[in-house]
């Protein structure tokens, strides 16, 4: 098959700086409040299929496109070798699709009878879904989970995760419209303080000539002390949160590994999925699994934009030499010191702050910056200017105006507006009530969530705005793949009958068999080479006649 493409001009990005193709995956918080015994997967499968609801009131078709999970590769390892599946774990079978029938749900509810509008033709409830934005809706481990397009730049990354926000919107509005079933709740949250957690992951596209050890030296450092710019902050110590008070990160004391496969249990700094979804002999994707769901614009976009930099900074062989002893133990201890005074041992005999760390990682990044070019105000990319200078600003706001760092910094944000709650009533940590404003602030409606209360009050600083957000939505990344997957979706939905981040797959009368056209270069398939393709035909089957060459001329190069 011919893979979606175009020019090789098209086919890179500046290289040292925060661009690079990335994406996240976000998992939310679901609790249904007057059906507290409700099975999690079932009000999950109930968000996606609500979202589809909406998905078809707005466009023809699509809104059913089934995920294909033919190239899905979750135990193989980046370490060199593919785990034997009896001895993996269930939750590391993500090459499986979910299932979920209609008389577990109907049972789930205790009802004999339901009403299951959006059944696929098996009666099975929907689970899983492709977008027109290009990103995925799907159930994963009892939770809703919104996977955004690829995009190239932590802009991007910002308004295409925040458009799962408002998927998520959508699907609760959709929900509580229906007088049958129980109201629900999303939360953009990493644990419901009770000893579980649920993942926020990103994604970045690396050459796979970079050795992976290189990586793990280069990333663990980093990652140990990046908390601090974009850690969402949670309320209890503790997996369980049995013991009383702030700390910076949502995500730290659910992990117990340097190194590691796992994504649900045995939670390594480092995760080694080697699943590409992309020319598996040209790229790896690094599964970043360390990070918090954010809700703070500023702590989301340096958290793509500062991890992208110092990957470059690893690609170029230029990270710090800096080997923290003891790496589990370190994270957890930035976690715990909202002061950021902690001093962290190195193996070097040296003692240094996180902050000390990210000055470090900001220092290298800042001088490759320069030294190739893209970190120029005007000549550069336009992108890795703006984290340099946000990354130095917030690190020294932390030092020296925390007030100011607030606005920004999320953890901060969420522990300002808690110890107002706490000075004006004297509550203690563990007082239920500050629980409530803890999970009140990651609520996704926007009348009900405190983070947005602080947005629309202007306390929160903002990366892009809400129209850009609001267009994330419906319309897919203009210079990646997912423009070309997002568009076959919304222009021939009823035709395509699965996809995947590398293929879409068409069911189009008269050509005999299923097409499946590849799209395994992340930097094709854009607005720019096919865009013009989707004005040019309303029909999928003239569509796939030009672009693969059935009786008619291929799309100019």
């Amino acid at each position: 098959m011919t893979d979606a493409k175009g020019p090789a001009a098209g086919e890179s990005l500046p290289v040292g700086g925060a661009m690079r193709v990335m994406g996240a995956e976000t998992e939310y918080g679901i609790h249904a409040p007057s059906a507290p015994s409700a099975n999690a997967t079932m009000m999950s499968a109930r968000v996606v299929q609500a979202y589809a609801q909406v998905t078809r009131q707005r466009a023809a078709g699509g809104a059913e496109t089934r995920w294909d999970y033919t190239d899905e590769e979750p135990l193989h390892d980046a370490r060199g070798w593919t785990v034997d599946r009896g001895a993996a774990h269930p939750s590391q079978l993500t090459d499986q699709p979910p299932v979920l029938d209609a008389e577990a749900v109907a049972l789930a509810y205790g009802r004999e009878e339901l009403e299951l509008d959006g059944q696929d033709e098996s009666g099975t409830l929907l689970m899983n879904m492709v977008l027109g934005n290009g990103a995925r809706l799907y159930v994963d481990h009892a939770h809703p989970e919104y996977s955004s397009p690829e995009v190239t730049n932590p802009r991007d990354a910002v308004a295409w995760d925040a458009a799962g926000d408002l998927v998520g919107l959508a699907a609760v509005r959709r929900l509580a419209a229906d007088p049958a079933l129980p109201p629900v709740n999303l939360y953009k949250n990493n644990t419901d303080n009770k000893s579980v957690s649920y993942g926020s992951h990103e994604n970045y596209l690396m050459p796979r000539s970079v050795p992976f050890g290189d990586i793990v030296r280069g990333l663990t450092p980093f990652f140990v002390s990046r908390q601090v710019v974009c850690g969402a902050g949670r309320l209890g110590i503790g997996q369980d949160s049995s013991t009383p008070g702030f700390q910076v990160s949502q995500r730290a004391d659910f992990f117990e590994a340097e190194v590691g496969l796992e994504t649900t249990i045995r939670r390594p700094i480092i995760n080694t999925r080697d699943e590409p979804h992309s020319t598996a002999d040209k790229y790896r994707r690094l599964h970043v699994i360390i990070g918090d769901a954010n809700l703070s614009q500023v702590s989301n976009y340096l958290k793509f934009g500062t991890t992208a930099m110092v990957l470059s900074l690893i690609e170029a062989g230029l990270a710090p030499k800096i080997e923290v002893y003891e790496p589990v133990a370190a994270l957890k201890t930035v976690s715990h010191d909202t002061s950021l005074t902690a001093k962290l041992r190195l193996l070097d005999g040296r003692r240094v702050t996180a902050l000390d760390i990210q000055w470090m990682y900001h220092e290298a990044a800042a001088k490759l910056a320069q030294d190739t070019g893209v970190g120029d105000a005007l000549d550069g990319d336009g992108h890795t200017h703006d984290v340099l200078e946000r990354w130095a600003s917030v690190l020294t706001q932390l030092d020296t105006d925390r007030a100011a760092a607030a606005t920004s910094v999320e953890w901060l944000a969420k522990l300002t507006l808690l110890d107002g709650y706490r000075q004006r009533d004297g509550l203690q940590w563990n007082d239920a009530r500050l629980g409530l404003v803890d999970l009140q602030w990651a609520d996704i409606r926007p009348e009900k969530g405190l983070y947005y209360r602080l947005l629309s009050r202007n306390r929160m600083q903002r990366v892009v705005g809400d129209a850009a957000i609001a267009a994330a939505v419906t319309e897919p990344p203009a210079d990646t793949r997912a423009f070309f997957r997002g568009k076959c979706i919304s222009s021939f939905g009823k035709d395509v009958v699965g996809a995947s981040w590398d293929s879409v797959i068409f069911d189009v009368p008269g050509y005999g068999r299923l097409q499946r056209v590849p799209t395994r270069e992340p930097l094709r398939g854009t607005k720019a080479l096919t865009g013009a393709l989707f004005e040019r035909y309303r029909e999928a089957g003239p569509f796939l006649g030009e672009l693969l060459g059935h009786n008619s001329t291929p799309p100019a190069a």
